[in-house]
């Protein structure tokens, strides 16, 4: 049961309390909540809209119509409305999305490149460097900084006191996202993401030549058992949640190969994880040993070369190169692509002429 409330709702209307809360999605963790609620056998009939808000009292009335309406509450096995009235033994599903509770979102004039926005979103092309929202170590001059200094001096209102994540990358991965900019795309948007249905590749620079051309790594995925700070991949299945990889090379280097992945599940640094997991750890990602040179070549030319590409590229090579998803409003597909960022497309360039001469 959600925490009490004396000025709420009449928590006696309410006869179940059998709600789990499913992990999803560890990628966007804080994002959404799943919940599964199976209704008593001695419920009283009750409409859906005020069940929810008795079963989450730190959701709002409009929250709740707004999931509703977007489709995200289910009733055995079909979407209803926030009139439907709720029966003895109801399977209900439940897919609430929510901006992280930071604490106070100061807005700063903070450059950000808008690629498209209308009256519900706003599709940004992230620059490496930029954290996405404000955390431990990194409480301001973030992405959701610049955007809400964006929306208040633009004049936009709001349903939403916080700027609506519904996904999130690195702070050293660059490339697209899309912010919600009221509930009901906060919740459409969500549905999306959280069923995966979205089109998003990544493109991301790996050391070593893989064997294949295409290929799927499988391989749970958990906190490292030593290193707090990384992933590791556990392919009995002992630790972790199941996470799974697909790849597709698109350019060799001999000692480095540029590779487009899809991701099937969404964990915690899981391109990352998954291609150290296979020996081929991504260019320069330091958190997972990437920065030195490739093992086995002691060319001091070759050395300084990479020495060079390094700072060129200061960072993981790891791009969000594509985003497609369906509009709340319209119901039609929009599609984004962003082209390789100037510091990954510059080591591109030094790669291949460094293989020509």
């Amino acid at each position: 049961m959600a925490e009490d409330n004396e000025d709420f709702l009449d928590e006696e209307l309410l006869d179940s309390d059998s709600l789990e809360n499913i992990d999803i999605d560890e990628e966007n963790k804080g994002l959404y909540e799943h919940l599964n609620i199976k209704v008593d056998k001695n419920q009283e009939p009750l409409r859906i809209d005020k069940f929810l808000l008795i079963y989450r009292q730190n959701s709002s009335r409009n929250k709740i119509s707004q999931t509703c309406r977007a489709g995200n509450v289910v009733v055995n096995g079909v979407p209803v409305k926030q009139n439907y009235r709720v029966k003895p033994g109801d399977q209900i599903s439940v897919l609430l999305a929510h901006p992280p509770r930071e604490n106070v979102i100061i807005p700063q004039d903070i450059p950000v490149n808008i690629i498209y926005e209308d009256d519900d979103l706003v599709v940004v092309d992230k620059e490496p460097g930029m954290v996405v929202h404000p955390g431990h170590g990194n409480w301001d001059k973030t992405l959701v900084n610049a955007l809400a200094f964006h929306f208040e001096k633009s004049g936009e209102k709001s349903d939403l006191d916080r700027v609506g994540l519904v996904h999130r990358i690195d702070k050293d991965t660059s490339g697209l996202l899309v912010i919600a900019k009221n509930e009901y795309a906060l919740s459409f948007l969500a549905k999306q993401f959280f069923n995966r249905t979205t089109k998003r590749l990544y493109w991301a620079f790996v050391w070593g030549n893989p064997q294949e051309d295409e290929g799927t790594i499988r391989g749970h995925i958990g906190r490292h058992p030593k290193n707090r700070m990384q992933m590791s991949v556990y392919e009995d299945g002992s630790h972790g949640k199941h996470a799974v990889t697909h790849y597709k090379v698109l350019e060799r280097f001999k000692y480095m190969t540029w590779v487009e992945c899809k991701l099937e599940t969404g964990r915690t640094h899981q391109i990352r994880a998954h291609f150290k997991h296979i020996g081929h750890t991504l260019f320069n990602d330091e958190r997972y040993e990437g920065h030195t040179p490739l093992r086995g070549v002691n060319l001091p030319k070759y050395k300084q070369f990479i020495k060079n590409v390094f700072e060129i590229l200061p960072r993981h090579a790891l791009h969000a190169h594509t985003l497609g998803f369906i509009h709340p409003t319209t119901k039609k597909e929009l599609y984004f692509e962003s082209p390789m960022p100037k510091d990954m497309a510059d080591a591109v360039k030094k790669w291949r002429n460094y293989l020509e001469n």
